[in-house]
């Protein structure tokens, strides 16, 4: 079993107003952050090119950009 860090949030209660990094859980029950921002679109979740993901996010906290 995974834990994530304090900072995760549940799903259910993802704003929609704003860029979020989500995790999902993969088929083997490993616990992935997806590598690009995404935003809830209703029950959707979008990346930010407005393209619909396919996932059901866990927990979701706020996208901070890399550095580069």
């Amino acid at each position: 079993m995974h834990t994530l860090p304090a900072e995760w949030l549940p799903v259910s209660i993802a704003p929609s107003d704003r860029s979020l990094e989500v995790c999902v859980l993969t088929y083997d029950g490993m616990v992935h952050a997806l590598e690009f921002p995404c935003h809830r679109d209703g029950a959707e979740w979008v990346d930010v090119s407005n393209n619909h993901v396919h996932v059901q996010p866990t927990h979701w906290r706020k996208w901070i950009e890399p550095v580069k």
